[in-house]
C-alpha cells in the first residue's frame, strides 16, 4: 500500500447495492423500503429519447407510485441544474430521489438533494463534508460503466460564472441504494462506452496509486484493473455481449469502492477543469491525461506501478520494476487505441467544436491544485508541473 499510516481508516458505499440483469424491476419495492414515496426523476433528454425515463416511470406507475422528471440535466452538470432541480422537487412535493444516467445525473441529483435538506445554494459544500443533515432516500439507477457516481460521497457540478468544476465530497450524498443494470447499457455507442471504461481504469489506477490506499480499497482496485483489461475492448467491439456489460458494471462499482475510500489524483483534479473550461466529456478527459499523470508518479511508487503490469497482463519480459511500470504506460495507451480515445486534447476539443486556448492552462493548473482529487496523489505536483502535462497532451 502507498499508505504507511496507521490512523483508523472507514469505508463508505452504499447500504444497498442491486446489480445483475433486470435489477429495475425491484425500484417499487425498495423504493418503499427506504420510505420514499413520490421520487423526483432526475435525468437527460437522452435518456429521455432513448424511452429508458418512460420505462422507469412505467415501472412506479404500475406499482401505483406518482413521480416526476426533472430531464434538463446537461454532461458536467451546473449550478442551474441543480437549482432547477430543486424548484421541481419542490412544486411536485417530492420526498425521494431516483437518478437514472451516467455520473452527470448522479451528480446533479446529489446536488439536488443536499440543497434540498441542508439549504442554501450548491456553492456552499464545495470541499469535504459540509452539510449537516441527511439527504432525501436516493436510488441511483446507473446507465453507463465508468462514472461509478451511483455509489460514492463524491459530487462534481460546475460554478457557471467560475467556469470550475466544485469537487463536493460528502458521506451524505451516498445514494441510500445503487442499481446496475446491464440491460440498459446494451444499446451504448461504442465511443460511450469506451469514455466510461477508460473513467473507470482511472479511478482504479488513482485508487491504488492514492497516499490512502489501503488493504481494502487494493483489493477493489486490482480486480477493477483486471476486469476491465479483459472486458472493455470486447464491451466496445461488441455492445450486445451481455457478459461483458456485466463484467465492466462490476469493474467500475469495484473501482468506485477503491476510489471512494482512498480518493484520487492529478488525473481528476486536471480533468476537471478541462470539464469546467471546455465542457469536455469527462471520461475522454480522464482518458488522454491518465498516461502522461502515470509517467510522473511512476517514480513515487514504482512497486505500484509494477504491480499493476501483472494485473494488466504486461509482466512479462519486464526485468526490472521499472521496465514494468513502463509497460504499464504502453499497455494504457494500447488500449486507448484501440478503443479510439481521441490522441490529444486538440482532437478531443476539435471533436466537441471546441478549441483549446493554452493561455487558460495556467488558471487551470492554479485550480486544479485546489481541487480535493488532488491531495491523494502519490507525488507532489507544482504549477509547472501541471501546466507541463497540458501542453504535452495538447
Amino acid at each position: 500500500m502507498c499508505n504507511q499510516t496507521t490512523k483508523p481508516v472507514e469505508f463508505i458505499m452504499p447500504p444497498i447495492t442491486v446489480i445483475g440483469s433486470g435489477a429495475i424491476r425491484e425500484l417499487p419495492e425498495r423504493l418503499v423500503a427506504i420510505q420514499g414515496t413520490k421520487p423526483l426523476v432526475v435525468t437527460d433528454k437522452g435518456m429521455t429519447a432513448l424511452g429508458v425515463t418512460a420505462t422507469i416511470v412505467g415501472i412506479l406507475e404500475k406499482a401505483g407510485m406518482a413521480c416526476a422528471v426533472y430531464d434538463e440535466t446537461v454532461p458536467n452538470p451546473t449550478d442551474k441544474n441543480v437549482e432547477a432541480g430543486l424548484a421541481a422537487y419542490v412544486a411536485h412535493g417530492c420526498d425521494s430521489i431516483i437518478t437514472l444516467g451516467g455520473g452527470s445525473a448522479h451528480d446533479c441529483g446529489k446536488g439536488i438533494g443536499l440543497v434540498a435538506t441542508n439549504g442554501g445554494r450548491i456553492h456552499d459544500y464545495e470541499g469535504v463534508n459540509k452539510s449537516h443533515a441527511r439527504m432525501p432516500s436516493f436510488i441511483a439507477i446507473n446507465t453507463t460503466a465508468g462514472t461509478a457516481s451511483e455509489m460514492t460521497r463524491f459530487c462534481i457540478i460546475t460554478d457557471s460564472v467560475r467556469k470550475v468544476k466544485m469537487t463536493i465530497v460528502d458521506r451524505r450524498v451516498t445514494p441510500r441504494l445503487a442499481m446496475d443494470d446491464p440491460d440498459l447499457m446494451l444499446g451504448l455507442p461504442p465511443g460511450l462506452t469506451a469514455a466510461t471504461g477508460l473513467d473507470a481504469l482511472t479511478h482504479a489506477i488513482e485508487a491504488f496509486v492514492s497516499t490512502d490506499a489501503t488493504h481494502m480499497t487494493d483489493a477493489n482496485a486490482e480486480k477493477a484493473i483486471k476486469l476491465i483489461a479483459k472486458y472493455l475492448r470486447r464491451a466496445v467491439g461488441n455492445g450486445r455481449n451481455v457478459e461483458a456489460r456485466e463484467a465492466m458494471c462490476y469493474a467500475q462499482y469495484q473501482a468506485g469502492m477503491a476510489f471512494n475510500n482512498a480518493g484520487l489524483g492529478y488525473v481528476h483534479a486536471m480533468a476537471h477543469q478541462l470539464g469546467g473550461y471546455l465542457n469536455l466529456p469527462h471520461g475522454e478527459c480522464n482518458a488522454i491525461l491518465l498516461p502522461y499523470v502515470c509517467e510522473f508518479n511512476m517514480i513515487a511508487c514504482m512497486d505500484r506501478f509494477a504491480e499493476m503490469a501483472d494485473l494488466l497482463g504486461v509482466k512479462e519480459g519486464a526485468r526490472t520494476q521499472r521496465e514494468m511500470a513502463l509497460n504499464v504506460i504502453k499497455a494504457i495507451r494500447d488500449l486507448m487505441d484501440d478503443v479510439a480515445i481521441p490522441p490529444s486534447l486538440t482532437a478531443l476539443a476539435a471533436k466537441y467544436g471546441k478549441t483549446v486556448n493554452p493561455e487558460d492552462f495556467v488558471m487551470m493548473a492554479e485550480n486544479a491544485m485546489k481541487d480535493a482529487c488532488a491531495a491523494t496523489n502519490p507525488r507532489r505536483m507544482s504549477m509547472e508541473n501541471i501546466i507541463a502535462i497540458y501542453q504535452a497532451v495538447l
